[in-house]
């Protein structure tokens, strides 16, 4: 493809050729070593000591944020930190067409890069973003599929590591759906040597395949990643405890019956007081009270939900820093 000019200059800069723009796209939260995983959360916590210091590193770059699902959290902070950044963005509407309806996702994909420098894409299936990375040579960025949601665990781990110092060796009970949440929190905790529990339901435990990467990644990094089926057993001891809704986006017809199948896993008072005494409530939002979580817990003195959601932009300012340098 052509290089696409930085605002300002003529079609001859090569200034922002993607092979200096990109070294890979972020589709899982897999594709970073350990290292450099780490990395990205020092640089989170560096953006958000020292924002000034990168208000100029998007300038004059365009960001296309295509998103099929609705969205608070994610947009918003996207939006803000490209922004803050010296960046633009143009926001496509995708939430009464899919994306691949009008035109191929290939076609989608090679015109944006034409004229952006990146795509931020929140979809229904992981598979469109795999081929719109396959299709573009400007960097790709996860802003949730139906099988991971990256910028949200990393933001969670940000998160964790503010409250407790040093993630490794940290315990953390993950109770409810093996869901995109899920998922990315298992790839993150293997290369941040955490212990993860997770407690699911027989038949909506995590992903296989996720948990062969990740126990492959955990031997190097003395992680723990422990399924159970009782979520007793996942919280006793730990020092966070997450859930999420049980019923994503895309699975609103087995509402009824995944409410029947959860409702041991509610996070309530009473399993909170099997964690630490000092552990910390965990949820990505929007959350259902009543359900996956009672208000006493949810609105009480041990969540760090409204931290977990303005950490989101100071990780994905970090994500985009990292792409862009």
């Amino acid at each position: 493809m052509r290089p696409i000019p930085l605002q300002g200059e003529s079609m001859t800069t090569t200034a922002v050729s993607p092979s200096v723009l990109l070294s890979n796209d972020l589709l899982t939260g897999a594709e970073w070593s350990p290292a450099h995983t780490r990395e990205l959360l020092h640089l989170s916590a560096e953006i958000k000591a020292h924002p000034a210091r990168y208000a100029e590193v998007l300038r004059g770059r365009f960001l296309a944020l295509i998103f099929e699902k609705p969205s608070l959290r994610t947009r918003v902070t996207f939006e803000v930190g490209i922004q803050s950044m010296g960046g633009r963005v143009i926001f496509l509407d995708h939430t009464q067409a899919r994306l691949g309806e009008r035109e191929s996702i290939a076609d989608v994909a090679r015109n944006l890069e034409r004229w952006v420098h990146g795509i931020v894409a929140r979809v229904y299936e992981q598979r469109v973003l795999e081929e719109m990375a396959a299709s573009a040579d400007i960097p790709v960025i996860n802003a949730l599929s139906d099988k991971f949601h990256p910028c949200q665990a990393l933001a969670d781990f940000f998160t964790l590591e503010e409250k407790f110092g040093a993630l490794k060796g940290l315990k953390l009970a993950y109770v409810g759906d093996g869901n995109n949440v899920c998922h990315s929190l298992i790839f993150l905790a293997a290369r941040l040597g955490v212990n993860l529990r997770i407690a699911t339901p027989d038949n909506y435990a995590p992903d296989a395949d996720v948990l062969a990467d990740s126990k492959r990644v955990a031997r190097e990094t003395r992680a723990k990643i422990e399924l159970f089926t009782d979520p007793r057993e996942a919280v006793d001891g730990v020092q966070a405890v997450y859930t999420d809704a049980w019923t994503s986006m895309g699975f609103e017809a087995e509402e009824k019956v995944r409410s029947e199948i959860f409702k041991p896993y509610q996070v309530n008072r009473k399993l909170m007081a099997l964690a630490d005494p000092d552990a910390v409530f965990m949820h990505c939002l929007p959350a259902h009270r009543g359900c996956e979580v009672t208000p006493e817990i949810l609105d009480g003195p041990q969540s760090v939900v409204l931290e977990q959601s303005e950490n989101r932009m100071y990780v994905q300012k970090a994500i985009l820093q990292t792409l862009y340098r």
